[in-house]
């Protein structure tokens, strides 16, 4: 693995815990979290996007996006079950995908991300399938065993692959603006909105589809 593998990883193991405090911890603590990730994000897509048709639509998705995730965490049986599981799935989608990309390389999947491939693809689905099973297995809710079912492995590939075509979206008008990051703040990531890109389209969608069909 190269320099920039060793830095997305080492990154990864960083902020997975750091977010996984104020996720479980809740009330004041996980709100003012949110709210630094949503300043971040938004000072990054305005720099990306200013003067950019696409300016204000930016700024509505995310929004929605960030209202999701206080929803998934506070309004949903399971406390932050869902959160924690959606979350488990985008960051091993992201992982998959870099490390079964950089690893095969293969075919490319499109030219509005020249970097993604079909082997990233299938990495992001594996990964995210082995992942969210072993979080599921041994996140005991309240007492309560919670079963790995078909409909579970469904929604996994759904908000897996809602994720993956969030990030391609990111590229997109990472194009339009003639950049290759959002910005510096992570190593081996760029931006802030670089590394949750797949996330702020995977959290809405998940709690639209949740909501109709709640999983516990």
């Amino acid at each position: 693995m190269n320099n920039e593998i060793y830095k997305r990883i080492f990154s990864s193991f960083l902020l997975i815990p750091f977010s996984v405090f104020f996720i479980v911890k809740g009330s004041f603590f996980f709100i003012f979290f949110l709210l630094i990730c949503f300043l971040i994000t938004s000072y990054e897509w305005y720099m990306m996007s200013k003067k950019k048709k696409f300016f204000l639509i930016g700024y509505i998705f995310l929004s929605f996006s960030f209202y999701s995730v206080i929803e998934l965490r506070n309004n949903f049986p399971g406390e932050y079950f869902y959160l924690l599981l959606i979350t488990t799935i985008c960051v091993a989608t992201d992982m998959g995908g870099y490390i079964f990309g950089k690893t095969f390389k293969g075919p490319k999947l499109t030219k509005i991300s020249p970097n993604k491939t079909y082997s990233g693809m299938i990495g992001s689905f594996f990964l995210s399938i082995i992942s969210s099973s072993i979080f599921i297995n041994n996140f005991d809710l309240i007492h309560k065993k919670i079963e790995f079912t078909i409909e579970i492995f469904f929604i996994v590939l759904l908000v897996s692959a809602v994720s993956q075509i969030g990030d391609i979206v990111i590229s997109y008008f990472k194009r339009l603006s003639k950049i290759k990051n959002t910005g510096k703040i992570i190593p081996g990531h760029g931006g802030l909105l670089d590394r949750i890109d797949g996330m702020i389209f995977a959290f809405p969608f998940s709690y639209i589809i949740l909501s109709l069909n709640p999983l516990i």
